[in-house]
């Protein structure tokens, strides 16, 4: 399951290149965070049951996708997801999870049409984030995602290069593994003497400042979701350490004193590898289960 097909699938104004693994009856499709890609999947997909297909795709502007017109932003891209369950659904319900960022479009999608889906994992992400009134939202950017986004404007002598920056990275290098390998040599593009990310500046920061003025409709998401769900959090963040992407207080905002929302802190794992670490085996226990 670990080498994925690659396939592209129509949505409106193009296609998107996505990734799948398994060649089970049983549908699952996931969504990657803000830099990302569908190999981001890799490791969880190798460890769900022979009868599942994991279809990962890369969204607009970024890996395969990355010249896939826009606009960007969230809504567009649960769009997107509408389209691919649809169509790779042939009418019977998909299994639905995202991260990071995916998972905010995983929970859009599942708002704006939940008979498409009959569970959604959240895994670090999906939670509405407190930004204070007036801030300056790419310096908030700048600031959380750090190296993430700081690659974007970077060109690299060799692939080597480029694998060792993300080898430095404080959440990844002491964890590295085959699948943290195979997801960052899947992004990298461009001449020789100049490798560069797939992912486009643009459509990232322009996402991301959507979603971080986006609390009140992912509030309105949460309160009126109708497809099972639950949430996976990891307890250290996107550098490897506190404060953890989504933090207690929001956590138990949502999770706690209305209990809308069963959620379950994955020990041991940081923003990073919770899914592409040896947490991997249980995002898939969870998402597989989560169906009863």
């Amino acid at each position: 399951m670990n080498q994925p097909d690659e396939l592209d699938l129509p949505v409106e104004g193009g296609t998107l290149r996505v990734l799948r693994f398994g060649r089970g009856p049983r549908i699952a499709l996931a969504a990657h965070g803000i830099t990302g890609s569908g190999m981001a999947f890799r490791a969880m997909a190798a460890r769900l049951p022979e009868e599942w297909s994991l279809f990962a795709p890369d969204l607009r502007g970024r890996g395969g996708s990355a010249g896939t017109p826009g606009p960007y932003g969230l809504e567009r891209h649960a769009k997107d997801l509408c389209r691919l369950a649809e169509d790779l659904g042939a009418g019977g319900p998909v299994a639905l999870t995202g991260h990071s960022m995916g998972a905010y479009v995983a929970l859009r999608a599942a708002a704006r049409q939940p008979g498409l889906f009959d569970r959604l994992l959240l895994v670090d992400g999906g939670l509405p984030l407190p930004v204070p009134p007036g801030a300056d939202l790419d310096a908030i950017l700048d600031d959380t995602l750090g190296p993430a986004l700081a690659r974007l404007g970077r060109t690299y002598e060799t692939d080597v290069a480029y694998v060792d920056f993300f080898r430095a990275h404080p959440a990844l290098g002491p964890y590295w593994n085959a699948d943290m390998e195979a997801y960052v040599r899947y992004d990298v593009t461009g001449p020789r003497g100049a490798r560069r990310s797939k992912a486009r500046e643009e459509a990232v920061r322009h996402d991301g400042r959507d979603l971080l003025t986006s609390a009140d409709l992912f509030a309105a998401d949460l309160t009126g979701l109708r497809v099972p769900a639950l949430l996976l959090h990891a307890p250290l963040g996107l550098l490897g350490q506190e404060p953890p992407m989504l933090q207690a207080s929001v956590v138990e905002r949502w999770t706690g004193r209305s209990g809308s929302l069963p959620a379950e802190l994955t020990e041991g794992s940081n923003h990073y590898t919770i899914l592409l670490g040896t947490a991997a085996r249980t995002v898939a226990d969870r998402f597989v289960g989560l169906g009863g």
